[in-house]
């Protein structure tokens, strides 16, 4: 199925979780922020929400500083 990750397309399996995205993409142990259609998904509920058709990800890293 055809998602958009950080406004890049790609092509991922049909019915890929939020967490599996983010484990193939290296991101599944950092402390990210994730977006899906416009929405944030807490990181406790990455496990079952399921990607669809034309979704629309975004991921959002964390930078420390002052």
């Amino acid at each position: 199925m055809k998602v958009q990750v950080n406004g890049e397309p790609m092509e991922r399996p049909a019915g890929e979780t939020l967490a599996a995205l983010l484990t193939a993409l290296g991101a599944g142990s950092g402390r990210v922020a994730t977006v899906l259609n416009d929405d944030v998904v807490p990181a406790a509920a990455r496990a079952t929400q399921s990607l669809s058709e034309n979704d629309r990800v975004e991921i959002l890293t964390f930078a420390g500083g002052g």
